[in-house]
């Protein structure tokens, strides 16, 4: 049995015959945009629906046998929190529940949705509404399999495609969930950005021209061609796309692989009116062409009410109506709660399920009554019927398999996801004046200064101590430059890595390594700039081969920097938590560096942590470059009554450094960017495992 209501799209579908090559430019075949006349008691309803300019829809009907119903049942999710005893909990017993994936003991705070049962067939737009706190989010989740951690949903809710039980990595397969917040790169132009999804999300068999070519065509389908070539940006920083193209570029990143589920969560939220109808529009397209669409949305306007096929209206949890427009009019109007003349809809059943202020008890009863009446109406019993027998009896559906998807999800090789990983971020780093422009020109006016400060200096027992100080002060202006440039460039991308990781565009280490050898070429770059400029200016050791070997150190000490930056903002929640923790965790290895404290004097407690200490490996190597060359007698001492070093090999032993441990620096110098690196990753990676 089925909901008694009239399948507008009927006609079109049983007409539809194309090719099930679904990423082909062939297969998209040009189909009628309109809405068929409204017959029947369609007629008697309130609001009429009209034929929709076209801004936009995915080409080409969709086989009957491809399309998807969509069914839910018995969905009870509960906000949680941990319990008492799990705040004591062991930092073992935690590290063990990351590794093993061991569920935490939860205590039920609260009942967010309440038995919640319904269907989205395909070809129709359906439309969940209420007031703040309905729980349509919170439904659009669980649906999605995205719920929150602290949300616990209940194991005997069913989600169901086509009647066949789905679990997160089959619904992901086949789904696509376009979120509230626009999360994008702002230095990629569109065309970039959707060639960058389309190489990731389109399975691993399909050629590479193809996945240009229907590129090409989404940006025409989803009228971005003018945009095309246009910077994303990001709103209040970086001019770029409008909320209405951001809104559409969001879509074409999910129809890149052509869904036959969509779900959106707040589509319209930011946009203006005429906006919010045109990509109303674009989704109603889809709808049309036999996708299944939900989308969660806020008081809509008249014109966007005339767009939805289904309404769902939820209220404390609890489903209050799920039917058409017409029949939300009929049921209403047989509770005594009709929708006054030339009144919004939306705005009325909206008003009527909220909790008005001062009147909590009586809303709660109107509420309760509401949705009480419609778990017993007939409407209710259809939709119950079908999300039972799993499937409608008057069509034959069956879950396609999905091809090109491996057992992990991922559409794309582990060197394709590299491969492109790289080459954004490479875009990145050339677009990005932050990274690029701005770093160079802040080298190069700090090597300025110190070299003007520190100019010309002599062999004398005055040169001495200042070029010591010269040299620590290279090591000190590339940790802090690099460390505070990393926290800040890697985490304002961690929201979208977190989101793209979940929707399994690429794996953790490839994301890493292409992020950081991108970076590779401008952490080269930094140190070069640095030392050409002071080195002569300072009159450091004369040679090319100690200027290379000095230009080598300052490298690996910028390295290392990075690589400790990486470490810390993929350890720390927020980028100001990042900044808080960066200077008291940098200022220990500081003092072990050999300037402040003596090698020999670090106290055996703290042995330990100096072998962490880039400053030390970097200022025995640079101080051995400078010094072990200069003979005695080299170093003029001008005043007798001051002790004066008549050799480098003396001014090497007051610091307690020895030349043969040069090689030795080297190592470890290369070894710290491998360890603090590999630290980095591995808490990135337990920070994408918390979010799934």
């Amino acid at each position: 049995m089925t909901i008694n209501t009239d399948d507008q799209f009927a006609d079109s579908e049983a007409k539809s015959n194309i090719s099930t090559r679904r990423y082909s430019s062939s297969s998209y075949q040009e189909a009628d945009d309109g809405i068929s006349p409204m017959t029947g008691n369609d007629k008697a309803t309130l609001i009429q629906v009209w034929k929709p300019k076209n801004y936009g829809s995915v080409k080409g009907q969709i086989p009957q046998q491809e399309r998807l119903t969509y069914t839910w049942k018995e969905i009870d999710v509960f906000g949680e929190t941990p319990s008492d005893s799990s705040k004591k909990e062991s930092i073992c017993s935690r590290l063990c529940c990351c590794f093993t994936r061991q569920k935490k003991d939860f205590n039920p705070r609260k009942h967010l949705l309440k038995n919640v049962t319904g269907m989205a067939k395909s070809g129709e737009l359906l439309a969940v509404m209420g007031s703040s706190g309905a729980g349509k989010t919170t439904l659009l989740n669980a649906l999605s399999f995205r719920s929150p951690p602290g949300v616990k949903i209940s194991p005997m809710s069913v989600r169901a495609l086509n009647g066949v039980p789905v679990n997160a990595e089959q619904l992901r397969a086949r789904c696509a969930y376009v979120q509230q917040d626009d999360l994008f790169i702002p230095a990629l132009t569109t065309r970039e950005h959707l060639i960058f999804q389309a190489m990731l999300r389109m399975g691993k068999d399909v050629p590479k021209s193809i996945k240009l070519v229907r590129v090409a065509e989404v940006l025409q389908e989803l009228s971005l061609t003018k945009c095309a070539d246009t910077v994303i940006g990001a709103p209040g920083r970086i001019k770029g796309l409008s909320g209405g193209e951001r809104k559409r570029l969001a879509f074409a990143s999910e129809t890149l692989t052509d869904p036959h589920l969509l779900l959106c969560d707040e589509p319209t939220s930011g946009l203006d009116s005429f906006m919010a109808h045109s990509v109303l529009q674009v989704l109603k397209g889809m709808a049309m062409k036999g996708k299944t669409i939900v989308l969660t949305i806020h008081q809509p306007s008249s014109e966007l009410y005339c767009l939805f096929d289904k309404i769902l209206l939820m209220a404390e949890g609890r489903v209050a109506f799920l039917g058409s427009p017409y029949q939300a009019s009929e049921f209403f109007s047989q509770l005594g709660i009709p929708c006054p003349p030339n009144y919004n809809p939306a705005d009325f059943y909206v008003q009527m399920l909220a909790i008005a202020p001062n009147k909590e008890a009586e809303c709660r009863d109107t509420i309760k009554k509401i949705c009480d009446s419609f778990a017993v109406s007939p409407i209710a019993r259809d939709i119950m019927e079908v999300a039972n027998a799993g499937k409608n009896v008057e069509e034959q559906y069956y879950l396609q398999p999905m091809n090109g998807v491996s057992k992990t999800g991922y559409r794309a090789t582990w060197w394709t996801q590299f491969y492109y990983v790289l080459w954004r971020s490479w875009l990145t780093v050339l677009k990005d004046p932050m990274l690029v422009k701005v770093r160079l020109l802040q080298t190069a006016m700090v090597a300025t200064l110190i070299g003007s400060i520190y100019f010309g200096q002599k062999l004398d027992q005055d040169g001495v101590m200042n070029i010591n100080g010269a040299l620590f002060l290279f090591l000190t202006n590339m940790t802090f430059q690099n460390v505070f440039a990393v926290i800040n460039v890697f985490s304002a991308e961690l929201p979208v890595f977190l989101r793209e990781k979940r929707s399994r565009l690429f794996r953790v280490d490839t994301y890493f390594l292409g992020k950081t050898i991108a970076e590779v070429p401008l952490f080269i770059a930094v140190p070069f700039v640095f030392t050409s400029i002071t080195y002569p200016m300072i009159g450091l050791q004369s040679g090319g081969w100690h200027y290379l070997v000095t230009l080598f150190i300052v490298t690996l000490v910028a390295n290392v920097a990075t690589s400790f930056g990486y470490l810390i903002s993929c350890a720390s929640s927020s980028i100001s938590m990042a900044l808080s923790v960066g200077p008291p965790v940098i200022i220990p290895f500081l003092i072990f560096g050999g300037f402040f404290l003596n090698s020999a004097s670090v106290p055996s407690y703290f042995q330990y942590l100096s072998y962490l200490s880039w400053f030390r490996y970097a200022n025995e190597a640079l101080l051995i470059n400078q010094w072990s060359t200069v003979d005695e007698g080299a170093i003029a001492c001008s005043r007798g009554n001051v002790t004066c070093p008549s050799s480098g090999q003396i001014i090497l032993e007051t610091f307690n450094f020895h030349v043969e441990d040069f090689t030795f620096d080297i190592i470890c110098l290369s070894s710290l960017i491998v360890i603090f690196r590999l630290g980095a990753l591995f808490c990135l990676w337990l920070r994408s495992r918390s979010k799934e």
